[in-house]
């Protein structure tokens, strides 16, 4: 009696795990498109805090480190590695008490401030407008300017407009040339503050949009120069400032804004980035998916007022935020990035291709040795991060057609909690390939995917997976390729439409079809 139970036990047992694996269906509707997926979603982000600007980018002209007129030759090429579309400076909460006469002309004759937000370190502005705009042709990205609404006057935020754009004679463009540039910059995406509703200003949804109305009309467009000029938007899940901004200032914005960081624990005790449990994993995941929750809802109310999606909605903070790592200045917000944060990475930007019929651009927090990095640097060395490689696999999709896919999948079960295991996005490019990009949060499981692509008669499938023995592993000074891209032998083709993957635990994977 008790063998046949025994027996009856494994049946089962067998009977789940095969139930389990054949929920991981997905279908790509690869003949069919739902726009373009715009590269400008892996957009970043490097405001004057911490290193991220000076020993980051910037070392100065005579530095024993590599660089091109004072910028860092090694992370210039890492980023064009990934191609970066665009970068968001100088903040962030730096941005509106940053005054941008002050960082031009000779770098020994600018004043010195006080970085008041990020550890009350002297800036001395030795990296202003021209060096930022240096930086954005040698990485051939997109500049994205946050200018100063908080501290800074209508007359200021014009003027820097007309001194970066304008080619004729004025006082701003003189001024321009007689600091070492002729010709006038293309800067089309021009921020009308930064967190309006906290440290830039502490404002109401109705005060802003007054004050936005204001500064907009006097951010001209000169010569064939358009301002692509984007409103703060809201905080995380304040729907009625969205709903505010769409009423009030809609009509007269390209771009609406919304910051959101994954935050583990709560904003008094962030969490270890590198020394945690299963429970703290998972309450990162949860919470990054809550993105997804985020963008749908303001598009709702954004759709209301803007049925055509003229208006972009723009993630131009978003990434993971922990303490600080030990022994650092803790207004630095310096932080290791572990396979954890890669995770983090792949999800949100399968949300955001995803929601791109809305979600026009958006830039993680920060690029270089402050938060949830791309690139760690230490005088001479560098070391790119698990995140890093994930923009590496993901930037297949940059200016690619969104494809449609319906995924029925398996859950991620922890304690009396669960959530969706498995994230994913597709998209085909110019050449007609097809790219799938896969991500597992299962810290134990792999997931067994049967694909159905539609529309096509596949003949190959490639692939690369980004993944490590531990969550918690991550790229060192002293180990720097602990965590890289490597080759994807899980994916199999048959029939020309029929693609099956066995997607290993804590993994990023990207496919491509042809």
């Amino acid at each position: 009696m008790k063998r046949k139970k025994l027996f009856q036990v494994f049946m089962l047992a067998i009977a789940s795990s095969i139930t389990l694996n054949a929920q991981n269906r997905l279908t790509i509707e690869a003949d069919q498109e739902k726009g373009a997926i715009s590269r400008h979603i892996y957009g970043h982000f490097s405001e004057h805090l911490g290193h991220c600007i000076y020993g980051g980018y910037w070392v100065g002209e005579e530095a024993s480190i590599p660089n091109t007129r004072g910028i860092r030759n090694d992370v210039v090429e890492a980023l064009k590695d990934v191609r970066i579309p665009n970068l968001r400076w100088p903040g962030g909460c730096f941005a509106d008490e940053y005054h941008w006469m002050d960082g031009i002309g000779p770098r020994d004759q600018r004043p010195k401030m006080v970085n008041t937000h990020w550890g009350g370190v002297v800036e001395d502005n030795s990296f202003g407008t021209h060096e930022f705009l240096d930086l954005c042709e040698q990485l051939d990205a997109a500049p994205y300017i946050s200018g100063n609404l908080g501290s800074g006057t209508v007359e200021e935020m014009s003027k820097w407009i007309e001194y970066i754009t304008f080619d004729g004679e004025s006082p701003m463009a003189n001024l321009r040339r007689q600091n070492g540039r002729e010709k006038p910059w293309k800067v089309k995406f021009w921020g009308v503050g930064n967190e309006s509703w906290g440290c830039g200003g502490n404002m109401t949804p109705d005060f802003y949009s007054d004050l936005y109305r204001q500064y907009a009309t006097f951010c001209r467009n000169y010569g064939d120069n358009r301002l692509y000029k984007i409103a703060c938007g809201a905080n995380g899940d304040d729907y009625n400032w969205t709903e505010t901004l769409m009423r009030k200032a809609g009509g007269r914005m390209n771009g609406l804004s919304l910051h959101y960081y994954t935050v583990p624990l709560n904003w008094n005790d962030k969490g270890s980035a590198t020394n945690f449990d299963e429970a703290e994993y998972f309450a990162t995941i949860r919470k990054t998916l809550f993105m997804n929750e985020l963008i749908t809802r303001h598009s709702t109310i954004m759709d209301r007022y803007d049925p055509y999606k003229r208006i972009g909605l723009i993630v131009d903070e978003w990434g993971t935020w922990y303490n600080v790592e030990p022994g650092t200045n803790p207004g630095f917000l310096y932080q290791q990035n572990t396979l954890r944060d890669a995770i983090v990475a792949g999800i949100n930007l399968n949300i955001f291709n995803n929601h791109s019929d809305r979600v026009k651009m958006a830039n993680l927090a920060q690029t270089v040795n402050v938060l949830q990095s791309v690139i760690l640097t230490d005088e001479e060395k560098m070391v790119l991060t698990p995140t890093y490689w994930v923009f590496y696999l993901y930037k297949v999709h940059q200016d690619a057609t969104l494809l449609p896919v319906s995924f029925t999948g398996n859950k991620y079960r922890h304690g009396n909690e669960d959530i969706d295991a498995v994230s994913v996005s597709a998209s085909k490019d110019a050449t007609g390939k097809i790219h799938v990009t896969l991500v597992n949060a299962d810290l134990s499981n792999e997931q067994r995917i049967e694909t159905q692509l539609r529309g096509i008669s596949a003949k190959k499938v490639t692939g690369k997976v980004l993944t490590s023995a531990k969550i918690n592993d991550y790229n060192s000074f002293e180990q720097p390729s602990n965590i890289t891209v490597k080759d994807f032998k899980g994916a199999t083709l048959s029939g020309g439409s029929a693609l099956s993957v066995v997607l290993p635990a804590k993994a990023v994977v990207m496919l491509e079809i042809e």
